[in-house]
């Protein structure tokens, strides 16, 4: 088993568009038989709400927090690599906010290990999201921390 850091190929947070071709990219490996991928996008509801717009806003530690979650997934499932980017700002219906990676041997591996990196990062890594319904309200949203 390779370690974290040869594993673990892009962690990111940006205020700019996130690449799904980037993110495949990155955890392309000649032994994993299987990539799993997860692509988070600004969906127009909420609740029975209408979402006009939200945005993202990370702490510091982020990065930091997005890395202790990506060594604890690769330290638990047989990982070949892992990628995760998380957008921050101002986003608009059907943009996307977050995008994981993950190849293993084999797709149930790939499979599992992908949902726990999405899972943990957004329990555990502080990123709040800012939802503005249609109706004029509005709602800040823990995705971490």
């Amino acid at each position: 088993m390779q370690s974290a850091s040869d594993a673990i190929r892009l962690l990111a947070v940006r205020d700019t568009p996130l690449s799904l071709d980037e993110v495949y990219a990155a955890v392309g490996d000649p032994a994993a038989g299987g990539i799993a991928v997860f692509v988070g996008t600004v969906r127009d509801h909420d609740g029975g709400a209408g979402v006009d717009a939200l945005g993202y806003t990370a702490h510091p530690s982020a990065e930091d927090e997005m890395r202790r979650v990506a060594e604890k997934v690769v330290a638990s499932h047989p990982v070949r690599a892992l990628a995760a980017v998380h957008r921050v700002g101002d986003l608009v219906v059907g943009d996307i906010a977050v995008i994981v990676a993950v190849a293993c041997a084999h797709r149930a591996e790939a499979f599992g290990a992908c949902r726990e990196m999405i899972d943990d990062l957004k329990r555990e890594v502080p990123i709040w999201k800012h939802q503005r319904f249609s109706d004029g309200t509005e709602e800040w949203v823990g995705a971490g921390g």
